[in-house]
């Protein structure tokens, strides 16, 4: 077992390197490459904003076919044969998009698209020494006020210390 304040990428961590104000000196980084490959996390995040969209749009549409299904037996019992008929063959289990169900549109998006970009993000990282959210930690740096309460560099720093 591992001491959690060995991971450099711990950010409750007193010694977190990212929350050092020299971690670029120290590391030999740049401010370019340090806010590119923090822009390439954002896009990241919103591609993780975007597969939550997918998913929701998997579940509601699942839910929707489940309750036409349920309005075709509601309108069998209520006497409308021809419109239920209708409805269970022309929408109930229809595909969402030629030949494709809403699992597979997941699935497509999965492999042809986030997964590679997921790849792409953490190889950009190689470039910060392996830091996640190096970008973000320079910016608490900068915009935090030393000293100040609910301004603290770790849970660990006393409180307006």
């Amino acid at each position: 077992m591992t001491d959690a304040s060995t991971d450099s990428t711990d950010s409750t961590d007193s010694t977190d390197p990212r929350l050092d104000p020299d971690v670029l000196e120290k590391e030999d980084l740049d401010e370019a490459t340090v806010a590119a490959v923090g822009k390439l996390s954002e896009a990241m995040e919103t591609i993780e904003r975007a597969r939550g969209h997918l998913f929701a749009f998997h579940q509601l549409t699942g839910t929707a076919d489940f309750q036409v299904g349920d309005a075709v037996d509601m309108l069998r019992e209520a006497g409308h044969e021809e419109l239920a008929t209708t409805l269970a063959r022309e929408l109930l289990g229809r595909n969402v998009l030629p030949g494709r169900w809403t699992f597979q549109v997941v699935e497509d998006y999965e492999e042809t698209y986030y997964e590679p970009f997921r790849r792409f993000e953490k190889q950009s990282r190689e470039l910060t020494n392996g830091h996640h959210h190096l970008y973000e930690a320079h910016l608490k740096q900068d915009r935090r006020t030393p000293g100040e309460p609910a301004h603290e560099v770790s849970p660990e720093e006393p409180a307006g210390g």
